[in-house]
Order: C-alpha cells, then structure tokens, then sequence
C-alpha cells in the first residue's frame, strides 16, 4: 500500500509537470520574459498585425485624434486581440510572444511609456500575471497615418 502511496504522488507530480505548456523566464519586475518554453504538443495560435478602432469617428481620416494617443491605440489593440484570442479559448495570458510596432507622432519619438502604461494594465498583474516575451520598435509608419501602435502576437496553450 506504501509502494500505491508513492507511485500516486509521483505520477501527480509528473502530470503537473506535463500540464504545464508554457514555461516562462525572467526577472520577476520586469513587465516581460526573457524567455518563453513552449511544449510541443501545444496549440499554437497567431494573431495578425492588430491595429486600433477610432475613437472618435468623426476627427479627420488619417488623423491621430481619430484613434487616440498611444495610450488609448494600446488599449484598442489589446482589447482587439484578446478578443481573438478568445475565439480560440484562449487569453491574453496565453501570449508568448509580441511584437509592438510603434509611430512616433510628428516631431516626436515612439511614445514607449504611453504604450507601457496600457500594456502594464494586461500583464504581469495580479489579476493576469504572465508575462510574454516581447520586442518593441519604432517604425516609420503605418498603413493609416493615425495608427501609432500595431501588435502582432502568438499565444500557446494544452
């Protein structure tokens, strides 16, 4: 019977090790991984170049007030893609990795903590706390004048 004790605690331990899909790696304050392990026989889901909704539909096309500053554009495509993500019984906490194309305003550089300010409200909170492994980078535009954010991500679970 002590042997039976044994072999069930050995084999609940090993298929909490194999439920785990997704290994993740870095420095706990830090608001992404370093790094991301993904198991094989994971779903793996991509998630096109997300782009925001206007904000106020009646600002002039092409015009950054019609989709909002960098903050509000982060929300929108986050908002967006969660939304896909749960198409697919999936969440945002099921991001690997992102990829954030940001537009610096006009005269301006990428407003890297606008984008961060929206994004530190998904990840790595309490409520949500993975953390995906990301690359930010200024690009010198979009396809609309007025986008200043686009997000690209991949989400993996069991």
């Amino acid at each position: 019977m002590r042997c039976m004790v044994c072999l069930v605690a050995a084999l609940a331990v090993a298929s909490g090790a194999e439920a785990q899909s997704v290994k993740r790696l870095g420095a706990a304050e830090s608001p992404i991984s370093a790094s991301v392990e993904i198991a094989a026989d994971s779903r793996i889901v991509y998630i096109s170049g997300t782009v925001p909704d206007a904000v106020d539909p009646a600002a002039p096309a092409g015009s950054v007030a019609r989709f909002g500053d960098t903050v509000a554009q982060t929300r929108s495509v986050l908002g967006k893609i969660e939304a896909q993500l749960k198409q697919h019984g999936m969440g945002l906490g099921d991001i690997v990795m992102m990829r954030v194309f940001l537009v610096a305003p006009p005269g301006q550089r990428m407003d890297f903590a606008g984008m961060m300010t929206a994004y530190r409200e998904k990840f790595g909170t309490a409520v949500q706390p993975a953390k995906p492994a990301r690359s930010t980078m200024q690009v010198g535009g979009l396809v609309d004048p007025g986008w200043l954010v686009e997000i690209e991500a991949t989400a993996a679970k069991k």
